[in-house]
Order: structure tokens, then C-alpha cells, then sequence
């Protein structure tokens, strides 16, 4: 039976793989820094806004008005939907965190989301100096977040020398899915690329893709594909 399908809101890329992402799953978005990662995760949270599902924005890193503000660049009023009750979008200080699931869960249930980005999963090694616990955590919240029902996007940066997708090297195994958005040098010009790394249940396009920042957004360019 063919699985129904969360589109991602971002052009082109569903068709990389069966129609868009597996309801109730997590998806990690990896990257260097300045690849997209928070661009690709705020179309998501609101093209399910466009649908009339509700969704939560957990930042550990940027304040809220940092993100509302880089994402009315793109048309996307954010506020409105806050007020309407529909969406979150909340910053919480990684050192002042007793519980994080409790804190995410409670989030998802203020809104009743379905869409929930978590950015980023740095947040559990700020605390935890040792693997096997950064694991343990993350596999306890995406346990905990599957129970909700949520398809969750968390975010990774990938350190320049760095071998895996990760910060820490076991978010990528705890994870349903890996995107990878990468930001290339070649010849003294810059260009971005995404791969769809794994993803269970799908058969998924393997090479990497190209894709632009266009006034509306990212966008995969299909035409450009191998």
C-alpha cells in the first residue's frame, strides 16, 4: 500500500522521493553552516501552515524574532498565525533546561502540531560529554515525539572536518531520515546541493541535487538534475 505522504512545502523536492516525507517520522537536515538548514525548516513549518496544520519551531540557538524576522523576507508572517494559535515558534535558553521532552511535548500540545522542528540537536551534547548518553537522549525524544504523531525536523551542523552528518556523529543513526544541504566552492564561485542520504520506507533519488534561494524560498532545480 503506497504510504500518504507530508509534503515539505519546498519545490522539487518531494519528487526525490515518493511524494514527500513518511507521516510521524524524523527527519535530521544536516549541513554546514549557512547551507539552508533553518530556511529549509521554516518552509516546511509553513507550508503546513498553508494546510491548516498546526506546527512548533524549538530554537536553541536564535530568538524568536530572529526567525519571524529572516522569515518575512520570504512573505512568511509567522505572527499571524501565532495569534490565531495555529504555531510556535519559542526560544529556550540550552543551559537553563532541566527536561527537554517535557518542554517539546508540552509545545506540540499548546498547538496541537503536526509539523515540529527542533534546532538544533547540539543542545544535547551542551550537557552530555559522552556518546552513548547524546545517543540515548536523542533516540528518548524521538521515542517520545513519535507518540504525538508529529513528522519532526531536527537540524545538525556539519563541522568543516567532519566525516559524518553530525555534530556528534550518532544523530544520523537515531534519525528516520537524512537530508544533506551542502554549500559548495568550485573555481572561486559558490553553489548548493542536497542530498536525500536515507530514508526508510522510500526509495529515495541517491545523487545530489542542485537547489537556489529564490524570493520565494528554496527551491530544488529539476532541471538541472543528472
Amino acid at each position: 500500500m503506497p504510504i500518504a505522504r507530508v509534503k515539505t512545502g519546498i519545490p522539487g523536492l518531494d519528487d526525490l522521493m515518493e511524494g514527500g516525507l513518511v507521516p510521524g517520522s524524523s527527519i535530521l537536515v544536516a549541513g554546514h553552516t549557512g547551507a539552508g538548514k533553518t530556511l529549509f525548516c521554516m518552509q516546511f513549518l509553513w507550508s503546513g501552515l498553508q494546510k491548516g496544520e498546526p506546527g512548533v519551531y524549538i530554537s536553541f540557538e536564535q530568538t524568536p524574532e530572529e526567525l519571524k524576522d529572516d522569515a518575512i523576507i520570504f512573505g512568511w508572517n509567522f505572527d499571524s498565525y501565532e495569534r490565531k494559535g495555529m504555531c510556535k515558534i519559542a526560544f529556550y535558553n540550552p543551559f537553563e533546561i532541566a527536561d527537554v521532552n517535557k518542554i517539546i511535548t508540552d509545545e506540540i500540545s499548546k498547538v496541537r502540531a503536526k509539523r515540529v522542528v527542533i534546532d538544533s540537536t547540539s543542545i544535547f551534547a551542551m550537557y552530555l560529554n559522552d556518546e552513548f548518553k547524546v545517543r540515548e537522549k536523542l533516540y528518548k525524544l524521538i521515542e517520545k515525539l513519535k507518540q504525538t504523531g508529529c513528522t519532526v525536523l531536527m537540524t545538525s551542523e556539519i563541522l568543516e572536518e567532519s566525516i559524518g552528518f553530525s555534530r556528534y556523529g550518532v544523530e544520523e543513526f537515531v534519525a528516520d531520515a537524512v537530508i544533506v544541504l551542502n554549500y559548495l566552492g568550485v573555481g572561486g564561485e559558490f553553489a548548493r546541493g542536497l542530498t536525500v542520504r536515507k530514508m526508510r520506507r522510500t526509495n529515495h533519488y541517491k545523487d545530489m541535487v542542485p537547489f537556489d534561494v529564490t524570493k520565494d524560498g528554496l527551491v530544488v532545480e529539476k532541471n538541472k538534475m543528472s
